[in-house]
């Protein structure tokens, strides 16, 4: 889904004006490898809009909630998400500029939204701050109890190769 525009027209050439959008849409395409915000999940939030000199400055915070994988054990879960946004969209863009206004005046808060919600989403999400991961010989959830997988065996024709790495 793509969101809506919002006309600014009123805004420009009226430097100090303010006015206050609600955006409440769904957005696809937001994830990463360990992180997802649904095509499905709304994401919604109050965008304050102000006229300044350069352009319109967007400033808000957008909500909603994230289904995350754990880095270190892989479960499943989900956590509510505030991601606070300050960026300017100038009349006259150059080419250092992130976003624009469209050339009938509108303001499209999409790309914003976007970049800030998936900039937010942690790199390497965990379960909880003690998770203790899989193990690593038998794959089980450590969280669940002591792992009783036996232990490592070595290969006979390989022995040889361990007395290089003892020290002396």
């Amino acid at each position: 889904m793509v969101m809506r525009a919002i006309d600014v027209r009123d805004l420009v050439d009226s430097p100090g004006s303010t006015k206050t959008v609600r955006v409440d849409e769904a957005v696809e395409g937001l994830h990463t490898e360990l992180a997802e915000v649904s095509g499905d999940q709304r994401l919604s939030g109050d965008l304050t809009l102000e006229s300044v000199v350069d352009g319109v400055y967007a400033t808000g915070t957008i909500r909603g909630t994230m289904a995350l994988r754990c880095a270190r054990c892989l479960k499943e879960f989900t956590q509510p998400f505030d991601v606070e946004m300050h960026e300017l969209f100038p009349l006259r863009p150059g080419p250092e500029d992130d976003y624009e206004l469209g050339e009938d005046l509108t303001l499209d808060p999409e790309q914003m939204v976007r970049d800030s919600v998936v900039l937010s989403m942690p790199f390497s999400p965990l379960c909880r701050p003690d998770c203790l991961g899989l193990c690593p010989r038998c794959g089980g959830d450590r969280n669940l109890g002591e792992c009783t997988c036996s232990e490592e065996v070595v290969d006979p024709r390989w022995a040889g190769l361990e007395q290089l790495f003892r020290d002396p």
